[in-house]
């Protein structure tokens, strides 16, 4: 096989209380990428539509993430990636990631899975890090297993994959301002009280049993963020306007996708997830901002061939 087109799923991070630790994949919202084997030692990418992204693979996330698995690879020949970018660059819900992980994940196929997945997760972080300075995996993780992970350890890396409950649904609002992951990082705090600690921690732990045991109301009671949120939230108009709408339209629970400016919102079942995605487009018809808003199954697969 010489070339192959894949789906390269959205994902939410840290979903309340798991920062860089936890993150689940998307089903109706990703990018398309067709990669293609070519003789020459490098990697191309084709222009970039509709986003106005670099095509110099060095500046490119998946570029980075490319050439590190050719590294490790020792491969000789190079390939050609063409990106239908479908989720916007700022967006919070893993611009980057998605072209990080459907990269290697679609030349470890063409290469005959030399890499295990975890591997592939390594690679795909250095697209991360030139996108953000951080070489997190809370998106990319998701994005290469599919449904829920947990990042366990970073040194070394250890990921965890957790089956999403089979009603949960989520729903996404994305203000159309841009906010830099690296930015918003800035802006966070080095340190925190052990009291906040103590109640973010019981909620991570609380979070991942509601998963396994699918225990929505645990689920529900676990979304609650003491550390992250109450910072970054400042950044976006009409967040706590949404997160209280989105609640009473049934939600289990409202948070910060990723580091913004989306919006997400967790819901057992289609039915409430789209009268919440309701409540939170109510809000933002008030404030003249543009938004785009996604419902969506979790992905059970990751990136796939299409």
């Amino acid at each position: 096989m010489d070339t192959i087109t894949v789906f390269c799923p959205a994902t939410i991070a840290n979903i309340s209380c798991g920062f860089d630790v936890l993150g689940l994949a998307l089903d109706s919202v990703g990018d398309l990428m067709t990669v293609r084997k070519i003789p020459e030692k490098e990697i191309r990418i084709a222009p970039i539509i509709p986003q106005d992204i670099p095509t110099d693979p060095k500046r490119n996330v998946a570029g980075v993430a490319g050439m590190a698995l050719m590294k490790a690879a020792g491969y000789e020949g190079g390939f050609h990636l063409e990106i239908q970018k479908r989720i916007k660059a700022g967006s919070g819900i893993g611009s980057s990631a998605a072209s990080s992980a459907g990269a290697v994940w679609a030349m470890n196929e063409l290469l005959g899975r030399p890499f295990t997945p975890l591997e592939l997760v390594g690679f795909a972080m250095e697209g991360e890090r030139l996108a953000s300075g951080v070489p997190h995996a809370d998106n990319v993780a998701p994005a290469l297993y599919g449904g829920f992970t947990l990042v366990r350890s970073y040194e070394p890396l250890d990921i965890i994959r957790i089956e999403a409950p089979v009603e949960l649904m989520a729903t996404i609002i994305h203000p159309q301002i841009e906010i830099k992951t690296s930015d918003s990082r800035r802006i966070l705090k080095t340190t925190f009280p052990l009291e906040a600690g103590i109640k973010q921690w019981g909620n991570l732990g609380g979070l991942v049993a509601g998963l396994y045991t699918s225990d929505y109301e645990l689920i529900g009671r676990c979304l609650v963020d003491h550390i992250i949120e109450p910072i970054r939230s400042i950044l976006i108009p009409g967040f706590e306007a949404v997160k209280e709408d989105a609640l009473r339209a049934g939600a289990l629970g409202c948070g910060i996708s990723g580091s913004g400016p989306s919006i997400f919102a967790l819901s057992r079942g289609r039915e409430i997830a789209e009268a919440v995605g309701r409540a939170m487009s109510r809000i933002y018809d008030t404030t003249g901002i543009d938004y785009d808003l996604h419902v969506s199954e979790i992905n059970p697969d990751g990136v796939r061939p299409v």
